[in-house]
């Protein structure tokens, strides 16, 4: 996979970890730095970092399952 934090002015990669297996996930960390105290371009290089990452994984193929749930309502007789 190519790095996503290549094409990122602002950006600077620390480390990136798969730190655990959740109930039905595996739990990756990962920690940059913004090379600013401006809040907007930190919200503009976390917004370009995810993005890469989806861009990333739909190159190779790699679906994301989104929670859902069921509400049954019962019919009070």
């Amino acid at each position: 996979m190519q790095d996503v934090f290549s094409g990122i002015g602002e950006g600077r990669r620390d480390r990136i970890h798969f730190t655990r297996f959740g109930d039905f996930s595996l739990i990756y960390e990962g920690v940059y730095f913004v090379l600013t105290g401006d809040y907007t371009v930190f919200m503009d290089v976390q917004q370009e970092i995810n993005l890469s990452l989806m861009q990333q994984f739909g190159k190779e193929g790699i679906d994301f399952a989104y929670p859902t749930q069921t509400v049954h309502i019962l019919k009070a007789h």
